[in-house]
């Protein structure tokens, strides 16, 4: 291979080499390292993928333990009311039982007069 040529144009000096005469040395590092480095910065990213979606999952589970805590609060609320109720209903049977078996016994007895009457 030919050694670089100089030549001047005006005051500027310019020299041109050619291709391969000299064995310049890469700054880049080694493909290795490249894929270490490319492998490194995919890794670091997943991590903080990673990170940001174990926050998230962190705070989910905070609303959830928060929200079981609501309910089963609710559900002993749900458990006085359902007595409460149950015992509405078995007062109201008890009262309109009452009066309805008294209501029945009147106009069961009432048929069967009319009946006797029919059958005279």
């Amino acid at each position: 291979m030919a050694p670089p040529s100089s030549y001047s144009t005006g005051n500027h000096r310019r020299t041109e080499s050619h291709q391969g005469y000299y064995n310049r040395q890469s700054t880049l590092p080694p493909s290795s390292t490249t894929t270490a480095a490319v492998m490194s910065a995919t890794k670091s990213r997943q991590y903080a993928h990673l990170h940001s979606q174990l926050a998230q999952l962190n705070a989910h589970l905070a609303d959830t333990e928060n929200l079981v805590r609501m309910t089963a609060v609710q559900a002993g609320d749900m458990r006085f009311l359902g007595g409460y109720v149950g015992g509405l209903f078995m007062g109201a049977a008890k009262v309109l039982g009452e009066e309805g078996v008294q209501g029945n016994a009147q106009t069961n007895s009432a048929r069967e007069m009319e009946r006797e009457i029919k059958n005279e």
